[in-house]
């Protein structure tokens, strides 16, 4: 994906060219010849793909992903956020994105399929990244320590697992997938109740064995998820 600089006028003109071209995904993938007809639905001249996505369908699948984010974000600022708990804004968060963009299941499927090529991995990580960031943010979200990239690190599982479940979930409202993301997100809160455990335990330990628990986990979380 090539880097753009922001134009208003041809940020409004991806966006009009991503949904335009969302009805040809299914049949066509992302490719040049889904945006070529997207570019015909929405009027303009086929020479204007080009124009606003001259890094080609991955770069539209970028902006389909950025656009999903802006959307769930304003969404989420909308609810009353106030008195529910962490776990159950993060999960609010998740499944407003997906239920967003419920009607367009199979070309996010077929996204992914192209974002899992090997020179598509890096754009898939900043993608992946940008979403659970905008996810704690909008919660309300204000660490600034290691706990920072443990905490997206974590979500950026979750947010994964739960996306593909979703994919083919079949239940009335996505109640299948609401059941699986409570059960991913129960696992990943008891995690600082593990850490708090270990340091517990580090502390009855004699002085030359001794290693702060939190530099353990600050160092390992930095080498999960540079």
């Amino acid at each position: 994906m090539s880097d753009t600089v922001f134009d208003p006028e041809i940020e409004a003109m991806r966006e009009e060219l991503v949904a335009a071209t969302l009805p040809h995904v299914p049949f066509d993938g992302w490719t040049m010849a889904a945006l070529r007809a997207g570019a015909r639905d929405a009027g303009m001249d086929p020479a204007d793909v080009m124009r606003a996505f001259p890094g080609g369908p991955a770069e539209a699948v970028a902006c389909h992903s950025q656009s999903a984010d802006r959307r769930m974000v304003d969404e989420l600022g909308r609810r009353d956020l106030a008195l529910m708990k962490v776990r159950e804004k993060v999960a609010a968060a998740v499944m407003i994105r997906l239920e967003q963009n419920a009607a367009d299941r199979e070309a996010i499927r077929r996204g992914l399929s192209l974002l899992s090529l090997p020179q598509n991995a890096p754009l898939a990580a900043r993608l992946l990244y940008r979403t659970v960031d905008a996810i704690w943010y909008a919660c309300g979200d204000t660490a600034t320590d290691y706990n920072y990239y443990t905490k997206r690190g974590l979500l950026a599982g979750v947010y994964a697992a739960t996306l593909l479940y979703w994919l083919d979930d079949a239940s009335e409202d996505f109640a299948d997938t609401r059941g699986f993301l409570d059960r991913r997100i129960a696992g990943i809160m008891k995690i600082p109740q593990a850490q708090a455990g270990l340091s517990r335990l580090m502390g009855r330990l004699p002085n030359p064995m001794r290693y702060r628990p939190s530099r353990i986990f600050r160092d390992v979380g930095r080498a999960r998820y540079r």
